[in-house]
C-alpha cells in the first residue's frame, strides 16, 4: 500500500514545481490581483471613522486553501505522504495573505478578520494536534502578528464542534472563534468558563427560526448568560435555512436588537 502511494506524491510533487516555475502555469491564476476591489473599499474608512460601518476581512486559510485545491481525501493523505508540497502551498498562501493585508492597511483599517478554514465537523477537529502544529500554526506565526498591528480582531471560521481545539487556536494568537453551531454539540458557557478570554460569535441555533416567535426567543433566553459574559456577539450559528420566510427572519432581527440593547 505505501508503494502504491509514493509514485502519484512524487509525480505530483514534480507537477507543483513545473507549476511555481511556469509564468503562464496555474500558479499565478490561484493568487489573483485584487487591486481594484480593494481600491473600493476606500469610502468604508469614512463610515469606519464616523462609527457607521464595522470593516470585516476573510483570508483563506491553510486548512481551508490546500483541501480547495486536492479535495478532502487527497489532502488527508498529502500531510503524511506530501508534506512539502503542502508547506510549499501554505508558504505561498501566506505571502499572499501578507500583501492583501499591506492592500487593506492603505484603505482601511480591518475591526475583525478571520481565517476561513472549516477543520473542524460534529465530532470534533479534522486533523490532529500534531498536524495542525506542522502544518497550521506556522504560518498563523507569520500572518496573526501582522494583523494584530492593525489593531485587527482575528477569529477562526471553523463549522462543528472547535471545542478540542480552542487552546491551540489561542497559543497562536486567535482571539476566537465562529460560528459555534449549537447543533455540532458547542456549548458556549462551557467555552466561557474554560477560556475567559475567548471571543465567540454565532452559537444562535439556526433551527428555530421557522417555529415563530415565542421559539425565537427562546433561543435568546438561552443565549442571555453567554451575551452577558462579554466577548460575544450572537449570530445564527451557521447560515440561515432556506425555509425561513422574510417575516420569520424579521421576528429574528427584531430580538436581536432587543436583546443585544439588554
Amino acid at each position: 500500500m505505501r508503494s502504491g502511494l509514493e509514485k502519484p506524491a512524487k509525480q505530483a510533487t514534480v507537477l507543483m514545481i513545473k507549476m511555481s516555475c511556469s509564468s503562464g502555469g496555474v500558479r499565478p491564476r490561484l493568487f489573483p490581483d485584487h487591486s481594484a476591489a480593494l481600491e473600493s473599499m476606500r469610502p468604508w474608512a469614512v463610515r469606519q471613522a464616523s462609527g457607521e460601518a464595522v470593516v470585516w476581512v476573510t483570508l483563506e486559510g491553510h486548512f481551508w486553501f490546500p483541501r480547495t485545491l486536492m479535495g478532502f481525501t487527497k489532502v488527508s493523505l498529502a500531510f503524511y505522504d506530501q508534506p512539502e508540497l503542502i508547506h510549499r502551498i501554505n508558504q505561498d498562501l501566506t505571502e499572499f495573505n501578507l500583501r492583501i493585508v499591506s492592500q487593506v492597511a492603505q484603505v482601511c483599517v480591518p475591526t475583525l478578520v478571520t481565517i476561513a478554514e472549516d477543520m473542524s465537523y460534529n465530532h470534533g477537529p479534522m486533523i490532529s494536534e500534531r498536524v495542525f502544529d506542522e502544518f497550521i500554526a506556522p504560518y498563523y506565526r507569520r500572518l496573526v502578528p501582522r494583523l494584530k498591528e492593525l489593531g485587527a480582531m482575528v477569529l477562526v471560521d471553523t463549522d462543528g464542534d472547535v471545542t478540542k481545539m480552542v487552546p491551540w487556536l489561542l497559543r497562536e494568537g486567535i482571539d476566537g472563534v465562529l460560528p459555534l453551531e449549537r447543533q455540532a454539540g458547542v456549548e458556549g458557557m462551557i467555552l466561557r468558563h474554560c477560556f475567559p478570554s475567548l471571543c465567540m460569535v454565532g452559537h444562535y441555533k439556526k433551527m428555530v427560526m421557522n417555529q415563530g416567535e415565542a421559539a425565537i426567543r427562546d433561543e435568546f433566553e438561552r443565549l442571555v448568560p453567554l451575551m452577558k459574559s462579554g466577548r460575544f456577539i450572537p449570530s445564527v450559528d451557521h447560515q440561515t435555512p432556506p425555509g425561513v420566510s422574510l417575516d420569520q427572519y424579521r421576528s429574528y432581527l427584531q430580538c436581536l436588537h432587543e436583546y443585544v440593547k439588554q
